[in-house]
């Protein structure tokens, strides 16, 4: 069986399919399932951010199969790691938990590498167009650890 890991921002176009493509690409594929979700309904069906498709096309990850949708309760059922981008999309997702077992699915992501500092992944979307490196290369590192954790642990 697949370990499950979710990747969550607000709308499900910038940060989090950039995160997904990225933890996807540092884990085998026949082990590990990586998927993204947003906790707004705001851009459901709709392919990532051209922004974030550039970015991650220019570090060689292709994200354009990727489609926006929402984050359900039923992802903690599905998922065994559950990675918020920032605290508000923490709270949005702990509020949906059915159980204290689900929440403890839950992580702010990089606390994995800023252990309990709460530190948020800034939503590159409204931002100036450097944003969406600057959120890459955040992610990127952080998805080295959790690569490396989650191998670890599971192979």
């Amino acid at each position: 069986m697949k370990t499950k890991i979710l990747m969550v921002c607000l709308g499900n176009i910038c940060r989090s399919p950039l995160a997904e493509g990225i933890l996807a690409s540092k884990l085998p594929s026949e082990h590990f399932f990586v998927d993204s979700a947003g906790t707004g309904d705001y851009h459901i069906g709709k392919i990532p951010d051209h922004r974030s498709v550039a970015i991650a096309k220019l570090n060689g990850i292709d994200i354009t199969y990727q489609t926006a949708r929402q984050f359900t309760p039923k992802d903690f059922e599905e998922f065994d790691y559950i990675y918020a981008m920032d605290y508000s999309n923490y709270q949005d997702i702990v509020k949906l938990a059915p159980n204290p077992e689900a929440t403890q699915k839950v992580k702010l992501i990089l606390n994995e590498l800023f252990e309990d500092e709460n530190v948020d992944v800034p939503d590159p979307y409204y931002g100036i167009e450097n944003g969406f490196p600057k959120v890459y290369e955040m992610l990127n590192q952080v998805c080295d650890e959790i690569a490396d954790k989650l191998k670890k642990k599971h192979l």
